[in-house]
């Protein structure tokens, strides 16, 4: 099973969300793997470096090492179409990009509500996708009914 979290600019929230999920996915031995993507056209270019520094923190604080840092990457149809559930962290923000680039998908996604960093204090953001993630390993690992 595949995962796909969605931000704005593959950086900040869907980073740590896409890091924090794929930790607690093998600390729990789910057989499951989250990546994540960017909904702003060429999103490598709209911030400074492969990931937020808040993130690398958030994660550190944690305990998490964030492996190898690649760029933030755009998402694709392909991307969507290969995702078995895909996550957007904030509805207001990004069900219009979604509407707007990829309007089949927008009832596929499940949306969250996770401010940016011009809304909230990083460690506000990071601590609600903490909770967030962990719900959602808590739901994947539920034996099925």
């Amino acid at each position: 099973m595949t995962v796909l979290f969605l931000c704005t600019g593959n950086y900040f929230r869907s980073r740590f969300a896409e890091v924090y999920f794929n930790h607690l996915a093998a600390s729990e031995g789910l057989a499951v793997r989250a990546t994540s993507a960017g909904l702003e056209e060429r999103c490598h270019t709209r911030n400074p470096g492969p990931i937020s520094p808040h993130t690398l923190a958030g994660l550190r604080a944690r305990g998490i090492d964030a492996g190898v840092l690649r760029p933030p990457c755009d998402v694709t149809a392909a991307d969507l179409a290969a995702a078995d559930l895909i996550v957007a962290v904030k509805e207001r923000e990004h069900r219009p990009l979604l509407a707007r680039r990829f309007p089949d998908f927008t009832e596929r996604v499940r949306y969250w509500h996770v401010d940016d960093i011009d809304q909230v204090p990083p460690p506000q953001a990071l601590a609600r996708l903490e909770a967030l993630v962990r719900d959602l390993i808590a739901e994947l690992a539920a034996p099925a009914p």
